[in-house]
């Protein structure tokens, strides 16, 4: 099994979103990549956008079935990546977009795919693209959100959950 962390706006759409994606054996929402001086930080404390942490999905998958660069592009097909701190009505810091790798072996696969999203567009693209230095778990009222509440907020829409379930079959 492999992991990647995707920072998408608000985690509960950016984890019902790879929970369809076959291959992704599990999703974890959580903050990474925020100030090491407050170590697991609450979603209040994140809330203020003073701890420099971002909503981020942990997304554990079989490299037999999926592989990151696919992952990476659906990532990149669920985010607007010209818009800095905000995707949909959230506005934030904590609403950042990213992708945090773990190991360096996934950095030219990584380069790879943000090279040819860059193409698309004549503005630099506003996502983060770094190694994971820290991530927490949210709590667990914010795991599997959308699962638990399917008519709860999400600024991804229905659609889109339909659609990466039928990407890779």
């Amino acid at each position: 099994m492999s992991e990647i962390y995707f920072a998408g706006g608000c985690f509960w759409g950016t984890e019902h979103f790879f929970k369809q994606i076959k291959g992704v054996k599990l999703t974890q929402t959580g903050f990474a990549n925020g100030s090491p001086l407050i170590p697991h930080p609450t979603y209040e404390q994140v809330y203020t956008d003073k701890t420099g942490y971002a909503e981020t999905v942990l997304v554990v998958f079989d490299e037999s079935v999926v592989s990151l660069e696919f992952l990476t592009d659906m990532f990149f097909a669920a985010i607007d990546p010209l818009s800095l701190n905000k995707q949909g009505h959230d506005v934030g810091t904590r609403y950042r977009t990213g992708v945090y790798y773990t190991s360096e072996e996934q950095l030219p696969v990584l380069k790879k795919v943000f090279a040819k999203q860059q193409a698309k567009y004549t503005e630099p693209l506003a996502v983060e693209l770094e190694p994971l230095k820290h991530f927490y778990p949210a709590d667990e009222y914010h795991q599997d959100y959308l699962t638990k509440h399917p008519d709860g907020y999400c600024h991804l829409p229905k659609a889109l959950f339909e659609w990466a379930k039928k990407q890779n079959k």
